[in-house]
């Protein structure tokens, strides 16, 4: 039987990708009990957008990722450096490898500027949460590909069962 694609954040594998340098793994029983149901195809939108590992932190101000969509919302560094073309298309080649795998469901990492499809940090670096989701989560979601995070896999997991 043909597995289904499940697009995922390269960070949630172990590939040292994040804004630090390093990774986010899932547990490895986990991505294993993903990669029995899925054949996993991993993405970082950041890397794909052109940004360098390790790069500075980097909040989304005025907005969530539907409004850096539209320029009407920015994603800047601490030091103010506006980044939001290297967001926009790396989300734009994320969506790009979705379609081209056919993928119609991601995991990806929670909270991250790109990734984050329930929350994403206030824009001030203060370390708060608030309600959004990331350049890259709100344009696969426009165009039809679910969104989840590495907090919610066990209904993934249940959802691609029912399909």
């Amino acid at each position: 039987m043909k597995q289904t694609k499940l697009l995922i954040s390269a960070c949630l594998l172990g590939q040292p990708v994040r804004y630090d340098g390093q990774s986010k793994p899932m547990p490895e029983t986990k991505w294993a009990a993903l990669q029995q149901a899925f054949e996993l195809i991993p993405v970082c939108p950041e890397c794909l957008g052109g940004l360098p590992t390790p790069r500075p932190p980097a909040e989304i101000s005025g907005g969530s990722g539907c409004q850096v969509l539209k320029r009407q919302a920015r994603v800047k560094t601490a030091a103010g450096e506006d980044i939001s073309l290297a967001f926009i298309s790396g989300a734009e080649q994320t969506l790009a490898i979705a379609q081209q795998h056919g993928c119609h469901a991601a995991l990806l990492k929670a909270n991250s500027p790109s990734c984050g499809n329930r929350q994403i940090y206030n824009g001030n670096f203060e370390k708060t949460l608030r309600s959004g989701q990331g350049v890259t989560a709100a344009l696969l979601e426009e165009n039809g590909v679910r969104v989840w995070n590495e907090e919610e896999w066990q209904e993934l997991l249940a959802q691609n069962v029912r399909n």
